[in-house]
């Protein structure tokens, strides 16, 4: 069953088509992937979805419900939650003060409460604690939770980052290039979270990634894209055997 649909997506700016006409849907519980050189519309479907920006045309559906004009602040309460290819953490906080910031969606709280201390709000703040520290150890970071974020090591920092997004306790998990920055291992490490988080957690993933060995890995479905137009969907070796998507990677 599709958890997530998007029919004919388009967005311009001014002459430049940076996503036209796409369309595609994402299965509850499966790992989707888009794929495409750089400057085929990859991320601006993530802000899309992400209501960072407006489409021009089509549609986004999340879980039976047209998404496509909400404001931005609703997404993460709809259940989806994103990282970034360039991570957005506050460094001189803690990893899990961090990861607290995933959880203002649940707080449920308000200003009087919050001014006069009123049980409610120390009850929230003790199940978000425990909430955050459940995804501290899932993701094994007890040894930095307590450690300042811009103290620790690139792919430590990702980790966080993924653990703040999860934090959200989202339904489908939008990841920006995960293994951007990362080395051989790293890479192989978070290709194993991605699986944990869809198998264990239930999560449904839809990622954007560049590193064919780790999208091959992980992916039930992959989407390739260029100039904005879809070229192909199917499994990671349908797409990269398809002649459009190697003329565009490689040329004619």
């Amino acid at each position: 069953m599709a958890l997530f649909t998007v029919k004919d997506l388009a967005i311009h700016f001014g002459g430049i088509r940076a996503v036209d006409g796409v369309s595609f849907e994402v299965e509850q519980g499966s790992v989707f992937t888009i794929i495409g050189p750089n400057g085929a519309g990859k991320t601006t479907i993530f802000n899309l979805v992400s209501r960072i920006n407006d489409p021009t045309a089509g549609t986004i559906t999340f879980n039976g419900q047209d998404i496509t004009r909400i404001p931005a602040n609703k997404v993460a309460k709809l259940g989806i939650a994103r990282t970034f290819q360039n991570i957005e953490l506050f460094d001189n906080a803690s990893v899990l003060q961090n990861m607290m910031v995933g959880r203002h969606i649940h707080i449920g709280t308000n200003l009087f409460s919050e001014i006069f201390r009123l049980p409610s709000v120390t009850r929230a703040e003790i199940e978000s604690r425990r909430r955050v520290e459940e995804i501290i150890e899932f993701l094994r970071l007890q040894a930095y939770r307590d450690s300042p974020v811009g103290s620790l090591p690139y792919g430590v920092r990702k980790m966080v980052e993924l653990g703040r997004a999860l934090a959200a306790e989202p339904r489908m998990l939008l990841l920006d290039e995960p293994s951007s920055g990362l080395n051989i291992e790293e890479t192989d490490n978070i290709g194993m979270w991605i699986k944990d988080i869809r198998d264990m957690l239930g999560i449904t993933v839809l990622m954007v990634e560049h590193d064919m060995r780790l999208v091959g890995a992980v992916s039930d479905r992959v989407m390739a894209l260029n100039y904005g137009r879809l070229l192909a969907i199917g499994t990671a070796g349908e797409v990269q055997r398809d002649p459009a998507v190697i003329s565009a990677y490689l040329g004619n």
